[in-house]
């Protein structure tokens, strides 16, 4: 057989096998392997990297979009000192992932604008660059979402639909309350995920005050002793993040009001 037709053939073994990647790189590997007198291990080892690498980035891309994950924010862009009640040794444990492993869950907790979103986000973004199915969601979003559920017959494929995530965040618990069936869905998924995933949760009331979010104050205990159980807590009482912003704007303007007036 022709050197030719090997290739050919070997462009079609790539093509059934869907190696995409390895197909497209093939001329340039071959040219290379050529240059630099590689063996047929060390060329065989160049050709599927390359396959190995765009499985990976379509893998990641496929976990991003699955995640829809609100912002960018990673660890490394919150503001440790401008929130010292936030412990970063306890943060930089939790962004090695370990909790994942024995279904730790995490609770943010403190009013609104101190960062439990970003950190919440942050350790989902961890989460997915280390391979691990994640989801994010607001608690209104999953209530609605259950509902609807619930009304078209497909309540119990929802509920293995949230069991699913290694990682699932549920953003905003409290700011709005939970009537019966409401409260009863996020029960739900906490009892389904209980013990065998990690949930990550921000509220803006403390555990004490869970009641007010639920009409039913047995459901807000049961939710919170399986939310507890085996969880890291973080109590974030500082400045608003926006508010300090608005301060850092507003006294810029005056600056440049009173150096103009100065003028």
């Amino acid at each position: 057989m022709s050197e030719d037709s090997l290739y050919q053939q070997l462009r079609s073994h790539l093509a059934y096998l869907r190696l995409s990647a390895a197909a497209e790189a093939l001329p340039g590997e071959l040219d290379y392997a050529k240059a630099h007198k590689l063996g047929h291990t060390a060329f065989l080892e160049r050709l599927l990297g390359v396959e190995v690498d765009a499985t990976e980035i379509r893998r990641r891309s496929i976990l991003e979009r699955f995640a829809r994950l609100p912002s960018p924010w990673r660890l490394a862009d919150f503001d440790f000192d401008a929130q010292p009640a936030v412990d970063r040794n306890m943060v930089n444990e939790l962004g090695t992932l370990r909790f994942l492993e024995d279904a730790t869950n995490v609770l943010f907790i403190g009013p609104p604008g101190v960062g439990k979103t970003m950190l919440a986000v942050a350790l989902a973004r961890a989460s997915i660059d280390a391979g691990y199915r994640t989801y994010y969601t607001t608690a209104a979003d999953l209530v609605a979402r259950c509902h609807r559920a619930a009304l078209e017959g497909r309540w119990a494929t929802t509920m293995r639909f949230f069991a699913g995530p290694r990682l699932l965040v549920i953003d905003e618990v409290g700011y709005l309350p939970l009537a019966n069936e409401a409260a009863a869905a996020l029960f739900q998924v906490i009892t389904t995920r209980y013990l065998k995933s990690s949930t990550v949760l921000t509220t803006n009331l403390g555990v004490g005050s869970w009641g007010k979010i639920f009409d039913d104050p047995m459901v807000a205990a049961a939710m919170l002793d399986r939310l507890l159980h085996r969880s890291v807590v973080f109590n974030i009482d500082g400045d608003s993040y926006r508010m300090r912003a608005h301060r850092a704007r507003s006294e810029r303007l005056r600056e440049g009001v009173a150096a103009r007036a100065e003028n």
